[in-house]
C-alpha cells in the first residue's frame, strides 16, 4: 500500500514543477518521503527542467530514419536556432527517431515511457531531461510518423534545409521509380499538400469551403446572381482540390503534367508524410545578437 496520496503528488509537483507521474514515481521510489522525492527529482534532472516547461520551444528539427522496412519521421523542438543546428541536438533527435524505429510507440507520451533502448536503465523522458540539464533549453518532441514498409512497397523521404521541412512518401513502386519518388517528395515539400487524392477530403471541408467562397461573393460591391456564383464556386472549388490534394497538383518539375498524370500506369503512391518545422506554434521574438549572448552566458 502506497504510503502517499493524490494530495502528497500535488504537493510534490507544486514544489518541484515536474510531471505528476514523474513525481508519483518519485514518492514511490521514496516510500512517500517528500524530501528524498525532491531530492530525488532533482537527481533525475527533472526538477530543473521543470522550471524550463513554460519558456518556448518553436525552434527545432525535423529528421528522418530509415531502417529496413521501417521509415520515421519526427519534429523535435528546442528554444533556438543556435541549439537545432549543434551536433549534441541533432544526435539526440537521431536516438528518438531511431527509438521510435524500433519500438514502435502509439503516441507522444508513450515514447515518453520507453525504455531508451541504448540505455535501459532510463526512459526516454529521462533522456530528455539530461539533455535539457545539458543543453540548457527547452526540449518536446511534438510529433512523429511511424510507417512500416510492406511488400512491393519502397519509401522515399526528403530533408529541406537541415530539417526545416520533412517528408516521406510509401509507394507501390520498384527501384526503378525511385528517382521519380524522390523528385515528388522535393515537390511535396515544396506545395505542401494536406491530402493524397480528392476521395480523402470531407464532404464536410467541402461544404464549409463553399460557403465560405459563397460568402465571399456576396460580399462583393455588385455580387453577381446565385447561378452565376454557384458556377463560380464549383470552379473555385476545383481549384482547392489543386491546392490541397497532391495527385491534382502541377508537379514541380514540370507544370505541364498533374503528380497524378505523371504516374499514372507507372506506379501507385499509397501515402505521404510533410512535417514543417514549428508550424502552428509560438514564435520567440529574440534578437540574433541575444541568442548569441544567451549562449556565450550559459
Amino acid at each position: 500500500m502506497a504510503n502517499f496520496t493524490a494530495k502528497d503528488v500535488a504537493a510534490l509537483r507544486e514544489m518541484s514543477g515536474a510531471g505528476m507521474m514523474d513525481c508519483k514515481k518519485a514518492l514511490v521510489e521514496c516510500d512517500g518521503d517528500m524530501e528524498k522525492a525532491m531530492d530525488y527529482l532533482r537527481v533525475k534532472s527533472l526538477a530543473a527542467s521543470a522550471k524550463k516547461a513554460s519558456r518556448i520551444a518553436a525552434e527545432g528539427i525535423v529528421e528522418r530514419y530509415v531502417d529496413g522496412n521501417v521509415g520515421v519521421l519526427v519534429e523535435v523542438n528546442c528554444e533556438t536556432d543556435f541549439v537545432a543546428k549543434t551536433d549534441d541536438f541533432r544526435s539526440l533527435v537521431l536516438d528518438i527517431a531511431a527509438q521510435i524505429a524500433k519500438n514502435s510507440p502509439a503516441c507522444v507520451d508513450c515514447l515518453m515511457e520507453q525504455k531508451f533502448y541504448k540505455d535501459e536503465s532510463k526512459t526516454i523522458a529521462e533522456l530528455l531531461n539530461e539533455a535539457v540539464a545539458r543543453i540548457g533549453e527547452k526540449i518536446t518532441v511534438r510529433r512523429f510518423e511511424r510507417i512500416e514498409i510492406g511488400a512491393g512497397e519502397i519509401l522515399e523521404s526528403y530533408i529541406h534545409l537541415g530539417g526545416k521541412i520533412g517528408v516521406l512518401v510509401l509507394a507501390k513502386a520498384t527501384e526503378e521509380h525511385r528517382e521519380v519518388l524522390h523528385d515528388i517528395a522535393l515537390h511535396i515539400a515544396a506545395f505542401k499538400p494536406t491530402y493524397l487524392d480528392k476521395s480523402q477530403v470531407s464532404s464536410e471541408e467541402i461544404e464549409k469551403e463553399k460557403e465560405i467562397l459563397k460568402a465571399q461573393a456576396l460580399a462583393e460591391e455588385n455580387p453577381k446572381p446565385m447561378n452565376i456564383i454557384e458556377k463560380m464556386v464549383e470552379g473555385r472549388i476545383n481549384k482547392y482540390y489543386k491546392e490541397v490534394c497532391l495527385l491534382e497538383q502541377q508537379f514541380v518539375k514540370n507544370d505541364e503534367v498533374t503528380v497524378g498524370a505523371l504516374i499514372k500506369g507507372k506506379f501507385e503512391i499509397d501515402r505521404f508524410v510533410c512535417y514543417e518545422m514549428g508550424k502552428g506554434l509560438q514564435k520567440r521574438e529574440d534578437n540574433f545578437a541575444e541568442e548569441v549572448m544567451s549562449q556565450i552566458n550559459k
